[in-house]
């Protein structure tokens, strides 16, 4: 592929070192409990290049960056059809791979890492496992356990329903341009809950109001959940 300027505005770090690229992709389980596999902003193909020695899975590509498509689908021209320009956060999951179960992979942008984990949420009945490299401060909330000061909103709601495991760091020194923070792998596997056993939406609700206000007590933070 050609060596795309990388946009400072879409966040993008390439990842350059084929060993930790060959690691993240092989950190998949490539189960039989799904067919499908969407990997969000390959870039470069860094991990692209792995993913598509694998056979037994479809394999989609969603990326928002038009320059990026354009040389994604010079240098993988059989899977033109399955390369999508488009914002992941406004994608419609249900409609790649006729909506069957689904692994996602890929290097999340920084800044936009919570709002992708929150529409796996969404989806997390076709989302059965999930490897991807973020920030470590934030891979550090998501696998923390109960009663740590990492504790959080993504912690609680993710470990709802999935097992997460933090895999491995990453320097910044792998990437160009090099960010300034720290990356690390997780992975996110579904666990066998389908559905809580309470108001679910009533649930998401409470944990938010409950973690956006740390400095109150928590009968204060959630008392309009309280009936009288």
């Amino acid at each position: 592929m050609t060596t795309t300027k990388p946009k400072k505005s879409l966040g993008q770090n390439f990842l350059h070192d084929k060993n930790i690229a060959y690691n993240i992709v092989n950190a998949l389980s490539f189960d039989h409990k799904y067919t499908t596999i969407v990997e969000i902003g390959p870039g470069r193909g860094a991990l692209t290049t792995f993913l598509v020695e694998k056979k037994s899975h479809m394999l989609f590509l969603v990326e928002i960056d038009g320059t990026l498509v354009a040389d994604l689908k010079k240098t993988y021209p059989n899977l033109c059809p399955n390369i999508i320009e488009a914002d992941f956060l406004q994608l419609k999951l249900a409609q790649l791979g006729n909506g069957q179960p689904m692994a996602i992979i890929g290097n999340f942008p920084y800044h936009l890492a919570s709002q992708i984990f929150f529409k796996i949420l969404t989806y997390r009945c076709q989302v059965q496992e999930v490897v991807c490299m973020i920030q470590k401060e934030v891979a550090e909330r998501i696998t923390a356990p109960p009663g740590c000061k990492a504790y959080g909103i993504l912690s609680v709601l993710l470990q709802a329903f999935y097992h997460i495991e933090y895999l491995f760091t990453v320097n910044s020194q792998v990437f160009t341009p090099r960010p300034k923070v720290t990356s690390a792998v997780i992975r996110l596997r579904k666990n066998p809950v389908q559905q809580l056993a309470c108001d679910e939406i009533l649930f998401f609700k409470l944990v938010k109001a409950g973690f956006q206000q740390r400095r109150k007590m928590l009968r204060n933070a959630v008392q309009h959940f309280i009936l009288p």
